[in-house]
């Protein structure tokens, strides 16, 4: 239990001006007890924390059923992943009557993301209670259930845009028919997973509604234990104490990539992490990797990693250790499922971790808070905390065996879609490893430039680049002069006018291809065009590929009959990178703007912008 002695040591250290020992004393503690006691000192704490949470989301739940208490859990969780958490609930069990009514609080409150919560028994009573139910019934009312979530979904989409998750239904522990249930063909489990898997495909008719598998929820945790049968009739509220931090974590998950939270990076440390063992002191033979225990448990956690690497993950390492010993494992191991050619960067020396890890996301061209760190050593996992609390550290179990399980269960890489870019991501930072081979071998950036025969291809965003363009507003921090969000339904509102430019830069040389790299969104507004958004990935930084996009904009502009191109910065935290972008490229500033950004304007035709000549632009 939490003792009133632990909340007064975080609060001394606040008091004392240590708060990040306070921040990290916090974590520690929620880890351990993530229970409404410790989520109501997180709130109470939540202004003196404020640095340590950047990001800021707007959730509004839509119920038929109590979820006050798991909302108080959700903000605690979300704030100590960074996130300040505003949450509104809707009436109880009134989810058609707000989602249809134009003027509801629903949409008053502006929110970001809306969670839509209902159970079976209100969803479809027939499907939770029915005995024996024909074939025929059984599917009337699946069809039935999917033609009333697409009308809620259509009338909110008339009114909103905020992302939506939609709960799916759950069975109950005992199946009313028995043992009986399983046997028929027209089944109370079968009835209930043709619902979701109507559902799950509605979800995916539609831009930014996803489902969450509440059934698999349920299941992974126990259904006999889930439910509290009287807390639900004294209280409506039908899960369980023990397992409300489950639901709250679940409803992060979602919210962790909606609020542009989620890590890019995995860095891994590889001595008893990766393998059992010290390879300096153990050798290739003494390691412990392979299917049988133990190695298998180092096994399952590498499978985990190349399940984020095709995820777009970018895999790291972080290791003291001697480097031709451990490449050698990396190399030739025959059980080492992670090879040279998965890792964006590599560190394995002995310097400090800490030292290491900065060095990683400066390669990488990431904040440090892209980078997730894991780490068997506790005390390794505590320096980093303590040198860079910006860096998500992975508190790993004291048994190698439920490391794998740990990592998959890490919120902090969740997506909820996924692009040919994202699958390829790992294959661009190991590429982009061996372009800084090249430059340190070429003697120079401009002959470097110049032998990577680099290729620009700038086209109109259409459909298969839309989910990229938007993502690209989504994530892009560093080089993102106005760092606006938009999704792709908003983006396919700018494709589809005449008042817009909207375009893409593809990027690639003779090492490879980089993918989607550049969006410009440009609106014209007579003989002035204006830049809402240009940025371009960090991973093509330094090789002036901004310069080739900028060209191609205001030649874009021209051809819209444009004589003066505007853009804006405006400065956050991670976009210094591209303070002076304007003025190195011939704008004049003009003013500052009512959000403290700088607007700079462009004399069209006495541009000075050019392509590079190291860059071919198709």
């Amino acid at each position: 239990m939490i003792s009133s002695s632990d909340l007064k040591a975080i609060v001394a250290l606040l008091d004392e001006g240590r708060d990040v020992d306070a921040w990290i004393a916090a974590q520690d503690l929620w880890r351990r007890f993530p229970n409404l006691t410790m989520a109501g000192f997180v709130h109470a704490q939540a202004a003196r924390f404020d640095r340590f949470m950047p990001r800021q989301h707007r959730v509004y739940v839509l119920r038929s059923f109590t979820v006050e208490p798991v909302l108080q859990l959700l903000e605690a969780a979300a704030a100590l992943a960074g996130i300040r958490l505003t949450t509104e609930v809707g009436e109880f069990n009134a989810v058609a009557q707000e989602v249809f009514n134009p003027a509801s609080a629903l949409y008053a409150a502006q929110p970001q993301t809306v969670i839509l919560a209902q159970q079976t028994r209100d969803v479809s009573p027939l499907l939770w209670t029915s005995v024996l139910a024909d074939q025929s019934t059984i599917d009337d009312e699946v069809a039935r259930i999917a033609a009333d979530y697409r009308r809620l979904i259509d009338a909110f989409r008339d009114n909103s845009s905020a992302a939506l998750v939609i709960h799916g239904l759950e069975r109950p522990a005992y199946a009313p028919a028995g043992a009986l249930d399983s046997q028929r063909a027209a089944s109370q489990g079968a009835g209930v997973a043709a619902a979701n898997a109507a559902l799950a495909a509605l979800c995916r008719e539609y831009r930014d509604v996803y489902f969450l598998d509440y059934d698999a929820l349920v299941a992974r945790h126990g259904r006999l234990t889930w439910t509290d049968e009287r807390k639900w009739l004294t209280a409506r509220l039908p899960i369980a104490a023990p397992c409300l931090p489950h639901m709250a974590q679940e409803w992060l998950r979602f919210l962790i990539p909606l609020s542009h939270a989620a890590a890019k990076v995995l860095v891994l440390d590889l001595d008893n992490t990766c393998w059992g063992g010290v390879i300096g002191e153990d050798g290739m033979v003494g390691i412990k990797l392979g299917g049988e225990y133990p190695g298998a448990a180092f096994v399952a956690l590498q499978r985990v990693a190349l399940d984020l690497y095709a995820r777009g993950v970018v895999l790291a390492v972080c290791s003291k250790n001697n480097p031709a010993d451990a490449m050698e494992v990396i190399e030739t191991h025959p059980e080492m499922l992670l090879r040279p050619s998965h890792f964006g960067a590599l560190r394995i020396n002995w310097t400090d971790k800490a030292e290491n890890l900065r060095d990683i996301a400066a390669e990488l061209n990431l904040g440090l808070d892209s980078l997730v760190f894991v780490d068997d050593n506790p005390v390794e996992r505590e320096r980093v905390r303590q040198a860079l609390p910006q860096v998500r550290v992975l508190d790993m179990p004291a048994d190698p065996m439920d490391y794998a399980a740990a990592l998959r269960a890490c919120p902090w890489f969740e997506q909820l879609s996924l692009s040919d870019e994202d699958r390829e991501r790992g294959r661009y930072y190991t590429e982009e490893r061996a372009r800084r081979q090249v430059m340190d071998e070429a003697g120079g950036l401009d002959g470097f430039l110049r032998s990577l025969e680099i290729e620009a291809k700038v086209a109109p965003v259409d459909a298969l680049s839309l989910a990229r363009a938007a993502q690209l507003t989504q994530k892009t921090n560093q080089f993102n002069l106005t760092t606006r969000r938009y999704r792709e339904e908003d983006v396919a509102v700018m494709m589809a006018s005449d008042g817009w430019i909207v375009r893409t830069l593809k990027a690639s040389d003779r090492l490879g291809d980089s993918g989607i790299v550049c969006v410009g969104l440009v609106e014209l507004a007579g003989a002035t065009a204006r830049i809402d958004t240009l940025l371009m990935s960090c991973r093509v930084i330094g090789r002036g590929m901004e310069t080739a996009f900028l060209a191609d904009l205001i030649a874009a502009a021209r051809g819209a009959g444009a004589g003066t191109l505007e853009g804006s910065y405006l400065p956050t935290a991670k976009n210094v990178l591209c303070a002076d972008f304007y003025p190195n490229h011939g704008f004049e500033r003009v003013s500052e703007d009512a959000d403290g950004g700088v607007i700079y304007r462009l004399d069209i035709a006495a541009s000075p912008v050019e392509t590079p000549a190291w860059i071919k632009v198709s």
